[in-house]
């Protein structure tokens, strides 16, 4: 079981929660501090003093004062008003984790939730009750409102819920709660508002593109060697000596990794002596290109890792000093950063990928045969696969475009700089299926050169890979859809298969 306690959730627990259905639960200095800090929003609502939130209405309607009976209803109002998100759900992934993050905020103690509420939010997590949730709707900032409130509609008994008893369809909160066990709460003065304030599904969103770009990014070494390999290119540009010389550690490792995937290739060694002097660039500055990226990525880790255990609240109730100070922790400002770049780091994975797929089926670039095919005119081979590689990258250049240089006021001109994170992390999560999907062609494609070059070798790591990815896809021996094959190699990347068939410790 992971233990929530609002600080210390890192990116391997929430893939593990979002994607493996780990098992999560509250440590018990998180319930102290959520019963102290409920305790002052108890003690503010009994006052006569306005106070955000609490015993006021809520963005342009903050001034208007709420009567002491009716406390209760604003926060209803609230998450039935604000429930407007419109679009294709999130998948059911992206859901769990934004409910896990959402419960991992609430978990520090500044947002005056009542314990029994947030106890329900992570039994609903335990007990696979995942809400219906919208991907579109959200400006990142009052945080993800639209998205958080469809999702807190549930603890209430409305909204829906994903699957029913035979897993498909929908069906409504109330049924979906019962069937688990589970009861809905009422909530009393600021829960609707705790529930929905943050840059939860935003950085749900960040995280798990994070995580497969991570993971791209490693396989992309070894497609980038498979490939120069094929196409008979020079190890001497992954010398260590050049890589150290710039200092990139992105750089260093992608160098290192590609060096060690073609050490002791007898494909390399065959042309030890062939005069050419420099290889194309998508060749020789592979590690520059894979290194930027990784250096992209990891400024994207650093965000998540802060965000993921950030205080995103408002008001923010501090129950030691006995406060309750309104700020703007909900702007998804870094967050849409961080996604912004995933996409730039991504596109610069997959322009290069495309380019020496490219140099794989040319064969005035490569020397092989004409898209790889050994029986050209008749057939065409590889040639569609290049194609295919080529259109992925052309839409993943447009969503490189940042959506965080936007800003759109809302409510009444009080929110008149929005972050626009949610929009980032829905490209995000785009840019890593379509960057995955191009690296899958390359590997097609470098697999079907290393046969070429028969019964040359290259080394033990590249060949395991090579067998590995030929023991579910067979050599294009004569013309077929290849649209099933691709689809297997990028399962075989989502699942890391592709890197752990290697043997190395790719970096």
């Amino acid at each position: 079981m992971i233990q929530l306690d609002g600080s210390s959730l890192t990116l391997e627990d929430l893939v593990a929660i979002a994607r493996g259905a780990a098992a999560v639960g509250l440590t018990e200095p998180a319930r102290a501090r959520v019963r102290a800090a409920r305790a002052l929003v108890d003690d503010f609502a009994r006052r006569d003093e306005p106070a955000y939130g609490i015993n006021t209405g809520f963005g342009d309607f903050a001034e208007v004062r709420i009567p002491a009976d009716s406390l209760g209803a604003l926060q209803v109002n609230l998450l039935r008003s604000h429930a407007a998100g419109v679009g294709e759900p999130l998948p059911v992934p992206v859901v769990r984790a934004t409910m896990a993050l959402r419960a991992n905020v609430l978990a520090k103690g500044f947002s005056g939730i009542r314990l029994e509420t947030l106890e329900l939010l992570v039994e609903m997590l335990n007990r696979r009750v995942h809400p219906v949730v919208p991907s579109r709707g959200s400006v990142g900032a009052s945080g993800d409102l639209a998205p958080l409130a469809h999702l807190a509609l549930v603890l209430i008994g409305e909204g829906d819920v994903s699957g029913g008893e035979d897993g498909a369809g929908t069906e409504p909160g109330a049924q979906a709660l019962g069937r688990a066990g589970l009861a809905p709460v009422t909530l009393a003065a600021k829960e609707g508002l705790a529930l929905i304030n943050g840059t939860q599904a935003s950085t749900a969103l960040l995280g798990l593109a994070l995580a497969d770009s991570a993971r791209l990014a490693r396989t992309a070494d070894i497609a980038a060697a498979l490939s120069i390999d094929g196409l008979r290119g020079s190890t001497r540009p992954f010398d260590p000596r050049i890589h150290e010389a710039r200092g990139f550690p992105g750089q260093r490792a992608a160098a290192a990794n590609l060096a060690a995937l073609l050490a002791g290739s007898a494909i390399n060694a065959s042309h030890a002596n062939c005069g050419r002097v420099q290889d194309a660039y998508s060749m020789r500055c592979a590690p520059q290109v894979h290194g930027a990226a990784r250096e992209a990525l990891g400024f994207a880790r650093r965000v998540f890792d802060t965000e993921a255990n950030a205080a995103t609240d408002n008001p923010m109730v501090f129950a030691d000093a006995r406060e309750i100070v309104s700020g703007g922790n909900f702007h998804g400002a870094p967050v849409a950063l961080a996604a912004d770049i995933v996409c730039l780091a991504l596109a610069q994975i997959a322009t290069i990928s495309e380019r020496r797929s490219e140099r794989l089926v040319n064969p005035a670039l490569s020397g092989l045969p004409a898209f790889l095919t050994r029986h050209g005119g008749l057939e065409s081979g590889l040639m569609m696969a290049q194609v295919t590689a080529a259109a992925l990258t052309s839409e993943l250049k447009t969503l490189a475009h940042p959506a965080g240089v936007d800003s759109i006021p809302t409510s009444a001109g009080r929110e008149d700089h929005v972050s626009m994170s949610m929009a980032a992390g829905l490209k995000a999560a785009r840019a890593a299926e379509i960057a995955r999907d191009v690296v899958a062609c390359e590997l097609l494609c470098a697999c079907e050169a290393i046969d070429l070059l028969a019964p040359l070798t290259s080394s033990a790591p590249l060949m395991r890979v090579h067998d590995f990815i030929r023991a579910r896809v067979p050599a294009v021996e004569h013309d077929r859809s290849v649209s099933p094959d691709l689809r297997r190699i990028s399962d075989m990347i989502v699942s890391g298969e592709v890197e752990r068939a290697s043997g190395l410790n790719v970096n």
